[in-house]
């Protein structure tokens, strides 16, 4: 059986030399937290093949563009089809190949830095697994091209910082897909995006629980459970953050005193404000526009 680990028609790479890696990327500050070793892309990789028993020193993101191919990681192996994206981290033994009948198109990246383990990690808690579907983005595949182009020019620092900043937000497209996407249609059934939309068009306005849960649908302690669970905090706690937030823009654009900018939040009462204001930022409202100003 025929086996290749490159040499495909049309196929790019850049392998960034390694003294280069050593010397500027492991120890310039910008370039630490993340950076590209290698990268590529290779159409229609009849034969495409790699095994590495011991894994391999960077982790390595595969996208595929067209066709077929299968990824063995763990003792499970996983179909690859166009548009999956797949994260195999580093270290860990595993297996690739293209499909012998419709050989997949794929882009590639090999990565490491301070940073790269969480990111890997944090795709591998969202997508609940190493793999996720990617819906067909130009932008996408335009940032990669652009990404790849630049590194094409040498190692300059500036190259290097530019692609390698470029490829955090590559990177953030993959593992946050729907927030990629443009407009809100994709949110439509996220019932946690809907409350917080909801208590944006409402902070002038003292939401109770039981106002939220009903906007979304859901009872009170169900949607308590899912709001804290996303994220983190609880939907009161959520909602005084947002008014906060919005206090700040009044306290920075406006000249509204703080009566009047409690007003503006629903708040009739503007110690109540204050002492809410100094629990979530760390000091009152007048300490915040003197600090600013």
């Amino acid at each position: 059986m025929i086996r290749k680990k490159e040499g495909f028609q049309g196929q790019r790479m850049i392998v960034i030399p390694r003294n280069i890696l050593n010397r500027k990327c492991a120890r310039e500050p910008a370039l630490m937290p993340l950076y590209i070793t290698d990268i590529g892309y290779y159409p229609k990789a009849l034969f495409h093949h790699r095994k590495r028993a011991q894994g391999a020193e960077q982790h390595i993101l595969i996208y595929c563009l067209e066709g077929k191919g299968s990824i063995s990681l763990k003792k499970e192996v996983h179909t690859i089809q166009a548009g999956d994206c797949f994260l195999l981290p580093r270290k860990c033994a595993h297996e690739y190949s293209a499909d012998e009948n419709d050989p997949w198109t794929i882009y590639w990246a090999h990565f490491l830095g301070t940073s790269a383990d969480g990111i890997v990690q944090t795709a591998i808690r969202e997508w609940k697994g190493n793999k996720v579907y990617l819906p067909h983005s130009p932008d996408r595949l335009h940032q990669f091209e652009r990404i790849y182009e630049q590194l094409q020019r040498g190692y300059r620092e500036e190259n290097l910082v530019w692609s390698n900043m470029n490829f955090w937000s590559f990177l953030s497209s993959c593992v946050y897909p729907d927030l990629t996407q443009q407009g809100k249609a994709f949110r439509q059934n996220d019932a946690i995006d809907q409350c917080i939309d909801y208590m944006n068009n409402h902070l002038d306005q003292m939401l109770t629980l039981q106002q939220m849960a009903q906007a979304v649908n859901l009872s009170q302690s169900h949607f308590s459970y899912l709001f804290k669970n996303n994220t983190g905090f609880s939907p009161i706690e959520y909602f005084n953050q947002l008014k906060v937030q919005k206090a700040c823009q009044y306290l920075l654009f406006t000249q509204l005193r703080i009566k009047e900018i409690a007003a503006q939040l629903g708040m009739e009462d503007p110690y109540y404000f204050s002492r809410m204001f100094s629990r979530v930022m760390g000091v009152s409202p007048n300490q915040y526009r003197e600090k600013k100003s």
